[in-house]
This record gives structure tokens, C-alpha cells and sequence, in this order.
């Protein structure tokens, strides 16, 4: 079994001050793939950093205190990519990828946008360069017997039942009709090619909601999105058995306003 586990920890200092530091000594994952870490690695404490028994990469961004990404796995990857080409986004912290024994997985946090602004307009390039990437990737993959899955924050609901209030979103950043045809561009078994492995072993269900704002009840009325995916290869989706959002008990459990996403393999 191959366990990846995926979750935006909001600032991984503070998560750290929170429950982020016993949940990961509880974890049974093999991959973890972080975003919004905002941190430099030197401002972490070595059992984050470098915690036992874990081999990790960090790409922080290069504006201080903002994005950045990281992963940790087990075993020593193969190969280690920061960024993904782009002469804009290589060095803002949202995309790293790793090799391991017949995959490569990777930690991305698409930008989160906002409309009418100039961040919609970077979400947007990101987008349009990220495709290019994801398609190459895929190709790359192939031709040498690998498979892909990339975990992140992507920060678009692709259907209704991705989002509790659809209705009152259709014109914000992360629900835009625009936002939403690209993602299904990535998931075109003739385009991008990948599949949402949540969404399949989970077909015809609201939710799992991965994000629930800060603002009023919104985790205790479960008002959710689903924005955390595994976007995978269909080789490596195919090999999927079980998918589950590690949701908190209560409010004041939660070490990040994002909850694990986590997949099991069977490889």
C-alpha cells in the first residue's frame, strides 16, 4: 500500500503550535504534501524541518511569509523539482515534485485569485502555464513506465457538490465558469488526462469538503468547500481503495482551516 496524504496547513509555524507536530508522529502516510507553509526553512523548528524518519524538501517563496510548498516522504526521492519551467511562478513557492520508485508526486498551491483584481489575472497565467505542465508531465511519465499524482490546494470547487453555497459563489474566484471548464480540461481523458480520485471513489456525494472559512460557524455547519484534490494519472487512480478527508472532531481541534485529504494505493 502507498499512502499520500495532502493539506494547506495555513502557516506551518502556527500549525505547529496547534496539533500539527502529534498529528504528523500519528501518521501512517508515505507522502505529505504541504502548501501555504509560509515559512523559510530556518524558521522552523528542526522537528519540523527535518522530523525522523522523513526525508523533505521545502520551496519557499520568495516573497517572506507568503505560499510556499513542501513535501515529505520516506523514502530518499529519486529526483527532486522545484517549479515547473516558469520564468513568473518558479520562485513563488506553489509547486514542487518529487520521484519515487515508479511515481511522481507532487505539492502544488494555485494561487486563490480574486476577481476583478490583478491576483485573478496571475491565477489565470498560472493556470494557463500549468496545463502546458501537466500535460508534459503526463507524457513524460509515460513514456518512461511512471505515473503521476500532483496534491494540492487548488483552490477552484469544480462542481456543485463541491461547494455547500454554489448558489451565492458563481461569480467569486475558486467557483468562476471559467476556472471551473479548466479543471475539467485537466480531468479530459483526451486533454489533460488526469482523473480526480476523490470524486471517483466518491461519485454522487456533496463534499468531501476539504476548507471551511474561520468566519462564523461555518465547520460546525459543515459549509465547505472542496478545493484539496489528488489529481492523478489513470493508471495510479485505478490503484485507488480508499479516500478520506481527516476531518477534525471539533472546531477547536483543527490546527488549519484545511483538513488532510488522504489517499491509499494499492500498488
Amino acid at each position: 500500500m502507498f499512502t499520500v496524504t495532502s493539506v494547506n496547513v495555513n502557516g506551518l509555524r502556527a500549525a505547529t503550535k496547534k496539533g500539527f507536530v502529534e498529528w504528523l508522529a500519528g501518521t501512517s502516510a508515505d507522502v505529505l504534501c504541504l502548501q501555504e507553509v509560509r515559512a523559510e526553512p530556518h524558521q522552523l523548528p528542526e522537528h519540523v524541518r527535518t522530523p525522523d524518519g522523513w526525508h523533505v524538501v521545502h520551496a519557499p517563496a520568495a516573497a517572506k511569509g507568503r505560499a510556499g510548498v513542501s513535501l515529505y516522504t520516506r523514502r530518499e526521492p529519486d529526483r527532486i523539482q522545484v517549479g515547473f519551467g516558469s520564468a513568473e511562478f518558479d520562485t513563488s513557492g506553489r509547486y514542487v515534485e518529487v520521484d519515487l520508485p515508479g511515481v511522481t508526486v507532487a505539492s502544488l498551491y494555485l494561487p486563490s485569485g480574486e476577481v476583478g483584481t490583478e491576483r485573478q489575472d496571475e491565477k489565470v497565467r498560472f493556470m494557463t502555464e500549468f496545463l502546458a505542465h501537466l500535460k508534459a508531465l503526463r507524457q513524460r511519465a509515460a513514456a518512461d513506465g511512471r505515473e503521476v499524482v500532483v496534491c494540492g490546494d487548488w483552490n477552484i470547487a469544480h462542481q456543485q457538490a463541491d461547494l455547500k453555497n454554489w448558489r451565492g459563489n458563481t461569480k467569486n474566484s475558486g467557483f468562476l465558469p471559467e476556472e471551473r471548464e479548466w479543471l475539467s480540461l485537466v480531468l479530459d481523458p483526451q486533454h489533460g488526462g488526469y482523473v480526480d480520485v476523490v470524486r471517483a471513489l466518491h461519485p454522487g456525494v456533496e463534499g468531501p469538503y476539504t476548507w471551511w472559512s474561520y468566519r462564523g460557524r461555518a465547520f460546525d455547519r459543515d459549509t465547505g468547500w472542496r478545493i484539496d484534490y489528488h489529481v492523478c494519472t489513470p493508471g495510479l487512480a485505478a490503484k485507488a481503495v480508499k479516500a478520506l478527508v481527516e476531518r477534525a472532531a471539533t472546531h477547536d481541534e483543527r490546527w488549519s482551516d484545511h483538513a488532510p485529504v488522504t489517499v491509499v494505493y494499492d500498488l
